[in-house]
């Protein structure tokens, strides 16, 4: 008798353990969203008022079209920001991101960043790239519109099943 009530114990704090690490999730989710997402934001609305100045430093990286590419990374950064603090489409919104920052140790980091795992850790880009592979692998948590427009799909998708 010792033993069920042991496992019955255990067994209901595994599960209290389990809802609280998926809250945690939720809540660790939400501020990475919401704090790179604002950065972007930020960083590319930088680059779209002063295109000019992003033109030209994207043209002393010896990148083609400097014009072209300040305006492409510029609304990648703005929209995909965007997208990050809504929660809307984040994984899609996370592949542009993240190839932009690939590009961005490719090119700007490209001196520094490759020596010592310190310097690649520290370089601009890496926070930028963690938080992008993190929302990709993990995706937006609860507290998103994906997560709303999934739970109104599967509610929907049982209705009509259940006609």
């Amino acid at each position: 008798m010792k033993n069920i009530c042991l496992i019955s114990c255990t067994h209901r704090a595994l599960q209290k353990l389990t809802l609280l690490a998926a809250i945690g999730r939720s809540v660790l989710l939400l501020a990475l969203r919401l704090l790179y997402g604002g950065q972007y934001i930020l960083t590319g609305h930088g680059k779209l008022v002063h295109l000019g100045r992003t033109a030209q430093f994207f043209a002393s990286l010896h990148l083609p079209a400097p014009g072209f590419q300040a305006v492409l990374v510029g609304c990648n950064e703005f929209f995909g920001g965007i997208l990050l603090v809504l929660g809307l489409g984040t994984r899609f919104a996370t592949v542009p991101l993240t190839i932009s920052m690939i590009v961005a140790y490719l090119t700007a980091e490209r001196a520094d960043a490759f020596q010592s795992l310190d310097n690649f850790t520290s370089a601009a880009p890496f926070q930028f790239l963690l938080a992008c592979l993190l929302l990709m692998a993990f995706g937006p948590g609860r507290a998103s519109v994906d997560a709303l427009l999934a739970s109104w799909f599967k509610k929907r998708l049982a209705a009509q099943s259940d006609r």
